[in-house]
């Protein structure tokens, strides 16, 4: 949906609906494993209707947030390549978080602090998956000492992702314009040219 003829488009309905797909996979995930983790969180296993339910439903809906993020990684990571401009953007971020992202390098459709996001949290899915499957007693033959490795790896990858997405989310409230591009799959001209000026003379062909 375009609100405005000017705005630019950055997202479709389709990469939209699989960014959610995956968003709404992880809350439903980090709820239930938070139930299991400690027995304080143990009462939000309520959510999915009690601790069995929990334990149920947990790895399926590992699976889908798994096979969701397959496709959208496939869908972004060539987007998500480093170069050496997003390299001295990083270096540079602290400019940024000051509030002078003026003189930053020029960016393509996501900047360095984007695309190590999405590497950070790539290597953390790749983890979980594994450890996930170690641990997946239903359908796997696993010596103990390795269940209880993947125990431990999971749990401490899970921690990562959630601080990881804590920061994501926090990144889009804080630079304004972001989150609609999310909602309605358009961005501003203005959003898009101080923020990601490389991708905006690409979509507009202006120099």
């Amino acid at each position: 949906m375009i609100r405005n003829p000017k705005d630019l488009a950055r997202y479709t309905a389709h990469e939209r609906a699989n960014h959610w797909v995956v968003g709404i996979s992880f809350i439903l995930l980090a709820l239930s494993g938070l139930a299991f983790f400690h027995p304080a969180f143990f009462p939000l296993a309520q959510l999915f209707g009690g601790g069995t339910w929990a334990r149920i439903l947990h790895p399926y809906v590992g699976v889908l947030m798994a096979v969701s993020f397959l496709v959208l990684f496939f869908r972004f990571s060539a987007l998500n390549a480093m170069t050496p401009a997003d390299r001295e953007w990083l270096s540079r971020v602290g400019e940024m978080v000051d509030g002078n992202d003026h003189d930053m390098p020029e960016q393509g459709k996501y900047n360095g602090g984007q695309k190590l996001m999405f590497w950070a949290l790539a290597l953390c899915m790749l983890l979980l998956v594994a450890s996930g499957i170690v641990m997946w007693r239903a359908w796997f033959d696993v010596p103990v000492g390795v269940i209880r490795l993947g125990a431990v790896v999971h749990a401490a990858t899970a921690a990562v992702m959630i601080a990881l997405i804590f920061v994501h989310v926090y990144a889009a409230i804080w630079v304004k314009g972001t989150i609609r591009a999310m909602w309605y799959g358009t961005v501003t001209r203005a959003w898009a040219k101080q923020h990601h000026r490389a991708w905006y003379r690409q979509v507009t062909g202006k120099s």
